[in-house]
């Protein structure tokens, strides 16, 4: 394992509750991210240092670009569309009580995997479906506890699964939209957190946040544990590649249940160079 220290910098002080889903928006040079309870929609200029905040009518799990301008959101209720005029539709309305939205990712075909859990964090509570462009939702996993980081290898052959109370990584084949042959990549030992966000570098690598493990790992597509990013709070919930070279690690974070928040926790935090992530891929729809 690397033994290289990774120094952070603030990108954005904030409090946020549940800090979550930092994504690059290459068409508009920002980081987008959110935080989930408090149903906010982030957007982090790094070159100005600008930032702005927009409220949602949800909890809004997930925020991805689209081909055509706007955003694909994962609600409470269901995914919906943002348009660039911020004309909003619903594309897939299934409010279940006591079920909320979490993660998504967009699968190489432009898909959108969204998942979801339930406030109480209820074992088979939680899924994870896919969107395609014209809207059809499918459902590929109907047993999850805490749907979170879904991510593809860089030739799309593989998909990368976290439900977080597995304290897994676990790897599937991946084609056409379809996954099968599931096994562990990882497991996080005891004491070490729980495995929540995650995103997947240009070397075929994943980098995966400990929720109250105070760390971003980065494991080998062998399964290696080949480096630590360690912060100084508890919640580290998400990480994504961002900036012009896609060289820099933003890092989202959550006060959520901290009795005595570090000051930087609810805070978008960055490690400059820190490796060379994936383009984004916008929604197809």
């Amino acid at each position: 394992m690397t033994s290289k220290t990774y120094d952070y910098e603030v990108a954005v002080r904030a409090e946020a509750t549940l800090g979550e889903g930092p994504t690059w928006d290459p068409a508009t040079g920002r980081l987008l991210w959110l935080d989930i309870l408090g149903a906010r929609l982030h957007s982090y200029d790094p070159a100005t240092g600008r930032s702005s905040v927009r409220v949602t009518d949800q909890h809004v799990g997930a925020a991805k670009p689209r081909a055509g301008g706007g955003l694909v959101l994962n609600l409470r209720d269901g995914v919906a569309l943002l348009d660039p005029d911020d004309t909003f539709h619903w594309l897939h309305h299934e409010p279940v009580p006591g079920r909320r939205a979490n993660d998504a990712a967009i699968a190489p075909d432009g898909s959108l995997w969204a998942g979801t859990m339930r406030y109480d964090e209820a074992p088979g509570g939680g899924t994870l479906s896919r969107f395609t462009a014209d809207g059809t939702a499918e459902t590929v996993l109907d047993d999850v506890a805490v749907s979170n980081g879904t991510g593809w290898s860089p030739d799309g052959r593989l998909m990368y699964y976290i439900d977080s109370p597995t304290r897994r990584v676990d790897v599937f084949d991946h084609e056409a939209g379809r996954v099968s042959n599931r096994r562990p990549l990882a497991e996080i030992e005891d004491g070490a957190g729980f495995p929540d966000g995650l995103t997947v570098d240009a070397d075929g690598c994943v980098w995966v946040a400990l929720w109250d493990g105070g760390a971003v790992r980065r494991y080998t597509p062998s399964g290696a544990l080949d480096r630590v990013v360690t912060l100084p709070t508890p919640r580290v919930t998400a990480c994504a590649f961002g900036g012009p070279d896609l060289t820099d690690l933003y890092i989202t974070t959550a006060r959520v249940g901290l009795e005595t928040p570090h000051p930087v926790a609810g805070s978008l935090l960055v490690v400059p160079g820190a490796g060379k992530g994936l383009p984004q891929l916008p929604y197809a729809g």
